[in-house]
């Protein structure tokens, strides 16, 4: 068995959604295939190439997708403890260094958005976390160096 994929509702929701528009994008690049195989020798057909090409990028894409969705785990449906740092918890840290504060949200990379503090347990940052309570302090080898934080609260 895969490796499970952890996402939130929302994600798994929208990729559902993608996947659901690709299906229906097959009718019509089947009838582009069929209109431009009218136009004569394929061997010199751009038109039927193209036609070809964009319906095996889409059929590639919906296979890609289904394989992704059946590894899915919701987060919000695995009843994870309120008290640890887990997937789909926000952690709210104080850099001892720099005495910054931020939330970190630890989500799977597929969702992840470091620009929004939003980063993979797998990271560096989220395996130092992943785990840990409120008030402890943690250091973390990144590839930028050491960061030591402490752990202010922990939301869900």
């Amino acid at each position: 068995m895969r490796d499970p994929l952890y996402l939130t509702r929302a994600h798994a929701d929208k990729l559902r959604k993608d996947l659901a528009a690709l299906e229906a994008a097959r009718t019509g690049l089947s009838k582009a295939i069929g209109v431009a195989r009218e136009h004569g020798d394929l061997s010199e057909n751009a038109e039927y190439d193209a036609a070809r090409e964009a319906q095996e990028m889409n059929d590639l894409r919906i296979a890609q997708l289904r394989t992704k969705l059946a590894r899915v785990e919701i987060i919000e449906d695995l009843n994870l403890p309120d008290d640890k740092i887990y997937i789909g918890a926000a952690a709210h840290v104080r850099n001892l260094d720099t005495g910054t504060e931020r939330t970190i949200k630890l989500l799977s990379a597929e969702e992840a958005d470091p620009d929004h503090d939003v980063i993979s347990y797998q990271s560096p940052i989220g395996k130092g976390l992943l785990g840990r309570e409120a008030g402890e302090h943690v250091e973390v080898d990144t590839p930028g160096g050491l960061i030591r934080f402490e752990i202010l609260s922990i939301k869900r």
